[in-house]
């Protein structure tokens, strides 16, 4: 009797202890959510989706943590451990600005390279990169730069020229994209490497370097490069970089550039700017002029290294030409055409719902089943990820006139306009 009463207090012990552990490794999980880092383009996954949850209303009164003058660029800010790094247009000259995440204090700047303009604005439009102790940024004429956190001393540099990169200065021509109208597709990291889009019809459309000495490992492919950014990910169990170019989607593999696959397409202007969205063996991208299309990449036969894309859908009328959607679910929700915001059944390819009122580009952050958009009026939305209907939750003014993604890190918003930049507490 007394072994069993033992028995019965030694498990409550054990229960109350699990209870005790649980809520801790809660509380541990809840933490590290909260303070999660925007280091890259589109945040963690480089796919719009944030690791922390989203307020489930907006404040009455959004509290401003601060706010900063700036110059002007398309670039969006980063975030990583308690530092934002982003890029402007100072006199001439595209710089690269570290601050303290809490503050907007600025820790230290330091030109990269000439400035570009055009008819549209002038100043830096390639996202930067923040890898640990060191930060990569470029510029719109190709400058690319690997810089310390510390101080933003330059550890490693190279132009695009180097190889074979020639800029186009006829803005109007159709021969090129980034080469004629700026860099702004943004590397990626893949282990010990940063994977660029360089651009060279001289076999260098792609190049891996070493991200911390600037080794070239390899270089791959002699397509001209557009404004998409680069995204990593495992298709039919391949590991591969997919790269939208001037000449349609292209794959190769990470360790050493080899060609996994290609689908070819041209675009009007070779206006590819929506980065590649990745799902269950399958690739989606839009441009202005070709529409959404899905590709399955498959076997190619009996050898397994061998791929091949397989068209699942094609939507010629979903023409999305700036801002790439995000996945939530079996549905991709985002900026469509003709100033409509938009929701897409992922399996098929079929428009769900379309909500006028919107402009030419909706940036949109997704976290469980809200999502968080902001316009080019400068305007932010909670939005429920609703397949059946638009659902929005709330909006209010956060910044100017923009062009930019912004970043979420730790429940503050980040976002910039050609003035300003600006810290907004949501939670």
């Amino acid at each position: 009797m007394k072994m069993a009463q033992c028995g019965r207090k030694s498990r409550r012990r054990s229960h109350a202890w699990f209870g005790v552990l649980s809520t801790l490794c809660l509380l541990n999980l809840a933490g590290s959510l909260a303070a999660a880092d925007w280091s890259q383009w589109r945040g963690p996954g480089r796919d719009g989706v944030a690791l922390e949850p989203l307020p489930e209303k907006l404040p009455d009164t959004p509290t401003v943590v601060w706010r900063k003058a700036i110059g002007h660029g398309y670039a969006a800010p980063v975030v990583a451990g308690g530092k934002l790094v982003f890029l402007d247009d100072s006199g001439g000259l595209e710089t690269a600005r570290c601050l303290d995440a809490a503050s907007g204090h600025e820790l230290w700047s330091v030109a990269v390279g000439e400035n570009y303009t055009d008819e549209f604005e002038p100043g830096p439009r390639c996202t930067p990169l923040i890898d640990g102790d060191r930060v990569y940024v470029q510029t719109c004429r190709g400058e690319f730069h690997c810089l310390a956190m510390v101080d933003g001393a330059t550890r490693w540099r190279f132009n695009f020229s180097d190889y074979g990169t020639v800029w186009i200065p006829d803005k109007g021509g159709g021969s090129g994209a980034a080469s004629r109208r700026g860099n702004a597709g943004s590397p990626v990291i893949d282990g010990d490497h940063i994977i660029v889009q360089i651009g060279s019809a001289e076999g260098a459309c792609l190049g891996a370097f070493d991200k911390r000495t600037g080794k070239l490992i390899w270089k791959s492919q002699n397509d001209l490069t557009t404004y998409s950014s680069l995204v990593i990910g495992t298709l039919a169990r391949r590991r591969q970089v997919i790269s939208a170019t001037c000449d349609g989607l292209l794959a190769v593999a990470p360790e050493d550039g080899a060609l996994l696959w290609r689908v070819p397409f041209k675009t009007g202007a070779n206006r590819n700017a929506l980065t590649p969205i990745l799902g269950d063996d399958t690739v989606t991208f839009a441009s202005h002029t070709t529409g959404l299309q899905c590709q399955r990449i498959v076997p190619a036969g009996v050898d397994s290294s061998a791929l091949k894309p397989v068209e699942a859908w094609y939507n010629r009328q979903l023409k999305i030409n700036l801002a790439t959607p995000v996945a939530v679910g079996g549905h991709l929700y985002g900026q469509g055409e003709n100033r409509n915001f938009i929701c897409v059944d992922r399996a098929t390819g079929k428009l769900a719902w379309s909500q006028p009122g919107f402009g030419e580009v909706t940036s949109t952050i997704a976290s469980g089943k809200l999502l968080l958009a902001l316009s080019d009026r400068g305007e932010a939305l909670l939005l429920r990820a609703n397949p059946e209907k638009y659902d929005e939750i709330g909006r209010f003014q956060a910044c100017g006139k923009s062009f930019s993604h912004p970043a979420l890190a730790d429940g503050v918003l980040y976002v910039r306009d050609s003035r300003e930049l600006v810290a907004w507490k949501l939670r």
